[in-house]
């Protein structure tokens, strides 16, 4: 029979709570999306496996608020907000909902439908801004939205493959 490793949630809970929060609030500060974005997705999809989907939801609206408080996002952008807040809820669902059947296609897919959501809804948002407001908006809620997600992703891949080196996730 073979053993596995295994981490207790209920030990775990506590001390992987405050420490995924700490982070997801200490990481906008850092004031760069392309390190910024794959650590806070990174966060999001290690949550959901470690502290679970309704954790993890949860989780989804601090980067953006605090982005928004630290300057990361400029004010302007104030109104695309609960948009970044909803991409980040489809990222943890979608990849929640796949990680059980494959986890990379889960990272893939759900990178993908955060990309695609975020950039469709920040286009319709981008009516309300001048043209040079919109294309700094287009830019930040584009592509690289897709990069930092699966960066994360696969960094998270990683790391759990590292503290459960024989425990299927």
């Amino acid at each position: 029979m073979e053993k596995t490793k295994s981490i207790s949630i209920v030990n775990a809970f506590p001390a992987g709570f405050f420490l995924v929060a700490g982070l997801l609030i200490f990481a906008p500060l850092l004031k760069n999306q392309m390190i910024t974005g794959p650590l806070v997705n990174f966060l999001l999809f290690s949550s959901a496996i470690l502290l679970g989907r309704s954790v993890a939801l949860s989780f989804c609206v601090f980067p953006s608020v605090i982005s928004l408080a630290s300057g990361l996002l400029p004010l302007v952008l104030a109104p695309v907000v609960p948009f970044i807040i909803l991409s980040n809820m489809v990222l943890v669902l979608s990849f929640d909902f796949l990680r059980k059947k494959n986890l990379y296609l889960a990272v893939i897919l759900s990178a993908f439908l955060k990309f695609l959501f975020l950039s469709s809804t920040s286009s319709l948002v981008l009516a309300m801004f001048k043209k040079s407001a919109a294309s700094q908006v287009a830019l930040m809620m584009g592509y690289p939205q897709l990069f930092t997600a699966l960066a994360g992703g696969f960094l998270a891949i990683a790391f759990l493959k590292i503290i459960n080196e024989k425990k299927e996730i």
